[in-house]
């Protein structure tokens, strides 16, 4: 599995980093699933059951700026 293309503009163009640390991202996988990068805050979101959402053992809620998914948006497909 590898990362093909990004979504929307760069971090950098977000100014959602610094260049050092890390930098929100949404990427687009040579399989057609997307990888997030974003603050993981699994512990901190508290309970999602009442969203009728969970977290298995081998996933992690993160956090990302709206600003990366609106400027995204016009990379996502409608179907």
């Amino acid at each position: 599995m590898r990362a093909v293309r990004r979504l929307g503009k760069t971090p950098v163009e977000l100014g959602t980093t610094t260049g050092v640390s890390g930098s929100p991202d949404i990427l687009e996988l040579d399989d057609g699933a997307y990888a997030v990068i974003g603050v993981d805050i699994t512990d901190q979101v508290g309970d999602l059951s009442a969203l009728g959402a969970r977290c298995a053992p081998n996933e992690r809620v993160v956090r990302v700026p709206r600003t990366t998914f609106v400027a995204a948006k016009h990379d996502i497909p409608e179907d």
